[in-house]
């Protein structure tokens, strides 16, 4: 059994660590309000607006079609959304599990967050480019620099298609990775002749620019969905870890006392003996 001094410095160990994980889990929590807002009053916004693109989209002549809807053959640009630092239960094992379970031949690898950066990197993939994933709700400019990449490969032709690797936020308990088909946009083969759409001004000079706001709000809604689910993943964890730290210190402090009490017993009973012993 360790000694009391021993149980002693556990004891401090496992209050400092309890302390530090609660002011975590209360940074998580703060931050998860505002996360959680973004994410889920963007979506419909998103919904309509696939449903206008796709709407618009499949009025064009096959002849005519624009560059994001072309079809081809040849490596994927695979685009992994992840948080900067860890602590968030199994938010990133999960992601980094399903990007070992995609089986694309030829890929090259896009990166937001460290902790995707150095997992592809650690597996030997060819990246193309990595950003930092920020601390704080992303704003929209962080589109920007990463549709420029897409553009670059996808238009310039040096991939066939791209697809986004994140989290979705589904509650505050349950975040599950997801694979999205970002390029080419794809057409249903069935189209509902009820779901009649007025475009103006000429199509042509719509569509442009309709796909690639698609585009943009399509990764940024992937981008949201992921920070909210860091900040609910490392929430539970911490509290979590919190919970566990509380139950190790009763723990030590039971063992604490009954070898305190111990060490007591038999200091009394080395008196008693000695004060025997001299009595006789």
């Amino acid at each position: 059994m360790p000694t009391i001094l021993v149980l002693k410095r556990r004891i401090q160990v496992a209050q400092n660590v309890s302390k530090t994980t609660r002011a975590m889990q209360m940074i998580a929590a703060s931050k998860l309000k505002r996360a959680q807002d973004a994410a889920l009053l963007s979506r419909p916004y998103v919904e309509k607006l696939t449903q206008v693109t796709i709407s618009a989209a499949s009025r064009v002549e096959k002849e005519n079609l624009h560059p994001y809807m072309r079809q081809s053959s040849g490596k994927t640009l695979l685009l992994l959304i992840s948080p900067d630092k860890g602590l968030a239960g199994s938010l990133i094992s999960n992601l980094i599990r399903e990007m070992l379970n995609f089986k694309e031949r030829e890929t090259v690898y896009l990166t937001v967050g460290r902790k995707a950066e150095l997992a592809s990197a650690r597996l030997g993939h060819e990246i193309v480019g990595s950003f930092l994933f920020g601390t704080t709700l992303p704003p929209f400019g962080v589109v920007f620099p990463i549709l420029k990449i897409i553009d670059e490969y996808f238009l310039g032709g040096k991939v066939s298609s791209v697809k986004v690797v994140s989290s979705k936020f589904e509650s505050i308990f349950t975040q599950r990775p997801q694979v999205t088909d970002l390029l080419p946009i794809k057409l249903p083969q069935e189209q509902k002749e009820n779901n009649v759409m007025l475009f103006e001004p000429n199509l042509s000079d719509l569509l442009p620019n309709l796909l690639h706001h698609f585009i943009e709000m399509t990764v940024y809604q992937n981008i949201l969905e992921s920070y909210a689910s860091e900040q609910a993943s490392r929430m539970i964890a911490m509290k979590n870890a919190t919970d566990n730290a509380k139950e190790l210190v009763d723990e030590l402090k039971l063992q604490y006392n009954k070898g305190r009490q111990e060490k007591i017993t038999n200091e009394i009973l080395d008196i008693s003996g000695a004060t025997f012993a001299l009595s006789v």
